[in-house]
């Protein structure tokens, strides 16, 4: 079974995580410019993960994180050691792993400036807000996109979000993540050196 910082570590080398030297290493909690939402491919990561406790069941997107950003690239991590979530299984309906909420509170949560609770409510309304495609809802054989095209789709059926506001990740060709870049409300804004996936094409692999 992996550990946590080994899980940690897999689910930031397929989604959006930046290299380690761009993090600002200390920061005071509430102090960022806005939020890199971001919803990971399932699929993708259980082809090499699959004893992952998420892998056991046939997630589509499922919540990586909500991750308060500097516009210049930067981002605050580990912040405070505040208490985290008293129930973090209540989370798991989104976020697939235990771990994975601990760890996401730990090193982001605690630089949102907020409390656990506030900081998970946070994560809900965003999900919420999201509307997922429907090509991308349930695919049952590997699909292929541009990554304009799949900004495009996400844009068409979330009408308050534009291209600006959306980045594309993806691994040796294959989709591993969307995010959208928010303010502190929550509202959509133009991401701000957030890096995006360069292929010509991304391949979707099937949800099973």
């Amino acid at each position: 079974m992996k550990t946590l910082g080994a899980l940690c570590l897999s689910l930031c080398l397929l989604l959006l995580c930046q290299p380690a030297a761009q993090a600002q290493q200390s920061s005071r909690p509430g102090e960022f410019d806005y939020y890199l939402f971001t919803l990971s491919w399932s699929p993708e990561f259980c082809y090499s993960h699959s004893n992952s406790p998420q892998c056991s069941k046939h997630y589509g997107f499922v919540v990586h994180g909500l991750w308060p950003q500097f516009n210049n690239g930067r981002w605050p991590q580990f912040c405070s050691q505040a208490a985290g979530p008293a129930q973090p299984a209540a989370m798991t309906d989104l976020m697939p792993d235990e771990h994975l909420v601990e760890h996401e509170w730990q090193r982001h949560g605690t630089c949102s400036g907020l409390s656990a609770q506030q900081y998970f409510r946070q994560i809900r309304a965003a999900f919420a807000a999201v509307r997922i495609p429907q090509k991308l809802k349930d695919p049952q054989q590997q699909l292929q996109f541009t990554p304009a095209q799949l900004k495009t789709m996400f844009v068409e059926v979330n009408p308050a979000w534009s291209t600006q506001d959306v980045a594309v990740s993806c691994g040796h060709n294959f989709l591993t993540g969307i995010s959208v870049c928010l303010d502190r409300s929550l509202h959509p804004i133009a991401c701000k050196a957030v890096r995006d996936c360069r292929a010509n094409v991304v391949k979707v692999p099937p949800v099973r």
